[in-house]
């Protein structure tokens, strides 16, 4: 009798554990649902719901950040950071730029003079920013490259009877990233209580794309006006595919242009490396004498003003 009471509270107890962890498990995995949709919604780093309540900060920020905040340049720089992908802020990027450009100044300064100096203050300031834009060139062509998958995704989702809503769900958590990034976003924004139009027009701001122009356009007139919107957002989906088509016909016929932009850009250089090369006295005194300094000058901004116009006969929009 003693057993059997024994072993009747032993499985109790066992039940007990294991609903307790079960439920333990599933508030941890609705948390971690609810952290990730206020990180995809707002944009930032979320570690916990207490540390989103307790670290928000203040209407007017005090020391380096109001200084920062109060720039243009921050708000661009914030733009830029997000539609790169980067998890800095602002304050950062400029705070890195500052160190780089005393760093270079001084290299300049103790290496070679004063002009070196501003030169290489500025192209040592000039980098992360430059780093910054390439992350979100790259990043930007990746989401335009998966766009029309992601459309025809949509148009099959809903032909199948799902709304709009969960189509859009189930294509943030089947698209990779970076587009299935943005579109868990977006997703998240609207079901925590944002209107439609508000979301879309955030998920514009975040991919500024032609394309993404084309689809919440046409979202929002189908929401509007009525109609098929798997259709259209088929439809979208060719015009997208036809339009790389024709701009990979364009890069093709542009390429000798491209080409030659290159060797005229490289060409003087080289040539002028290889003179010092040769001859290194040779070109000394052309930039000793006040008219050959002129000249240099002149060649330079002859060479900057060439490449410019190169590059935008060959820039051929589509």
């Amino acid at each position: 009798m003693l057993a059997i009471i024994a072993s009747f509270v032993v499985v109790f107890a066992l039940i007990l554990l294991a609903v307790s962890v079960g439920f333990k498990f599933f508030d941890a995995r609705r948390k971690t649902q609810m952290v990730n949709m206020l990180q995809t919604a707002t944009g930032e780093a979320v570690v916990t719901i207490t540390s989103l309540l307790k670290e928000i900060e203040p209407e007017n920020p005090g020391g380096f950040r109001q200084v920062v905040s109060s720039l243009q340049f921050a708000k661009h720089a914030e733009m830029q950071i997000q539609q790169a992908g980067l998890t800095w802020t602002a304050s950062k990027l400029i705070t890195i730029m500052c160190i780089l450009a005393v760093a270079g100044f001084a290299v300049g300064l103790v290496a070679v003079g004063m002009v070196v100096a501003f030169v290489l203050a500025a192209v040592f300031a000039a980098a992360p920013y430059l780093y910054v834009r390439r992350t979100r060139k790259k990043r930007l062509d990746k989401i335009e490259e998966q766009f029309p998958e992601a459309l025809d995704f949509l148009a099959r989702s809903m032909r199948a009877g799902h709304a709009f809503t969960i189509s859009l769900e189930m294509l943030g958590q089947e698209a990779p990233d970076p587009l299935g990034q943005e579109f868990r976003a977006l997703f998240n924004e609207q079901n925590l209580g944002a209107p439609l139009d508000s979301a879309l027009k955030n998920f514009g701001d975040r991919v500024p794309l032609m394309d993404v122009r084309f689809f919440t356009s046409s979202v929002m007139l189908q929401k509007q006006t009525g109609g098929n919107l798997s259709e259209i957002l088929q439809r979208l989906a060719y015009v997208i595919r036809e339009r790389f088509r024709l701009k990979g016909q364009v890069k093709a016929a542009s390429a000798h242009g491209r080409l030659t932009a290159t060797i005229l850009t490289v060409l003087p250089i080289a040539t002028m490396c290889g003179m010092l090369v040769v001859a290194p006295g040779y070109l000394q005194g052309m930039a000793a004498d006040e008219d050959g300094r002129k000249l240099i000058f002149g060649a330079v901004a002859a060479q900057i003003i060439g490449n410019i116009c190169i590059k935008k006969i060959i820039n051929i929009k589509v």
